[in-house]
């Protein structure tokens, strides 16, 4: 037992179980025949919600966040090992003075899930288009339809020449290398996580991107570090980042950082969304 657990009544009037809310997780997974599935729990006979289907998941403690809170609940309730996880996003249903956080993940392959608790009858790998024909855990079937259009990662492309000038730091164009270096660590805290996506580009309140610095002319030479990945234009910076966005994949969902008025329009041509330097700058700052 720990501290979040017990009832809980929202602003509402409904009576909830967490005392501090809840959390749960939805682990994805596209395998080689193009099909998405996601792991599901399907609840015990004796609680709430018996014999349905949802997401692992439960009350969060005073001390968690509420990724925490999804990862530990559903390792207390199977045996799905989440260390290979990659946070995708979350998403959260405000009741007032109680909330539910969905926690998405995609992960590099399906490893045999198991109960490992009473609160579990059984998991499974359930393909995306079987889901809304199982008998459903009813909070989780009114997320459903969100979620399932959820399961995509977010990768934010940067325009490094356009953002480095936006950036305006003191005598950076004699030093575009040193100044791209700089502009890489700091976007290092993206991946953290970032809230304000613009849009309708994912339902999320906070993703946790993929971050790729295009690079171009005397700053072809810095290197990726960390987890921002540098991608050097072989010639025009603007044609390689269209062709990032082109050649995305179909769990990804472009988002490029500029404020040149022609990339915006050729991104969006090539079915990418966009946000200004502003944007990006404001969430370094933070």
């Amino acid at each position: 037992m720990g501290d979040g657990d017990g009832w809980a009544r929202c602003e509402q009037g409904h009576k909830h179980w967490g005392r501090y809310g809840a959390s749960g997780l939805l682990p994805y997974h596209r395998g080689p025949d193009g099909v998405i599935r996601v792991l599901l729990q399907k609840r015990s006979s004796w609680g709430s919600g018996a014999g349905t289907w949802g997401m692992f998941g439960g009350a969060n403690h005073s001390h968690e966040d509420p990724v925490t809170g999804a990862i530990r609940e559903t390792g207390e309730e199977s045996t799905f090992d989440a260390s290979g996880i990659r946070l995708v996003g979350t998403r959260t249903e405000d009741h007032g003075s109680w909330s539910f956080t969905s926690v998405v993940a995609s992960v590099p392959e399906m490893a045999d899930v198991r109960a490992a608790s009473f609160e579990t009858r059984r998991a499974a790998w359930v393909p995306v288009d079987e889901v809304a024909s199982l008998k459903l855990f009813a909070p989780f079937a009114g997320s459903w339809p969100v979620l399932r259009d959820a399961l995509a990662r977010v990768v934010v492309i940067v325009d490094a020449a356009n953002v480095v000038g936006a950036r305006a730091e003191h005598g950076w164009w004699r030093d575009r290398a040193g100044a791209n270096a700089r502009l890489r660590d700091d976007l290092a805290v993206l991946t953290e996580g970032v809230t304000g996506v613009p849009g309708d580009l994912v339902p999320f309140d906070t993703v946790f991107p993929d971050v790729v610095q295009v690079v171009e002319g005397a700053a072809r030479e810095v290197p990726s570090a960390g987890p921002v990945a540098v991608s050097a234009a072989p010639g025009s910076g603007d044609d390689h980042i269209v062709e990032l966005v082109a050649g995305a994949g179909p769990d990804t969902r472009p988002l490029v950082v500029t404020a040149d008025r022609e990339l915006k329009s050729r991104v969006a041509e090539a079915g990418g969304s966009v946000a200004g330097p502003r944007w990006l700058l404001d969430r370094l700052r933070r």
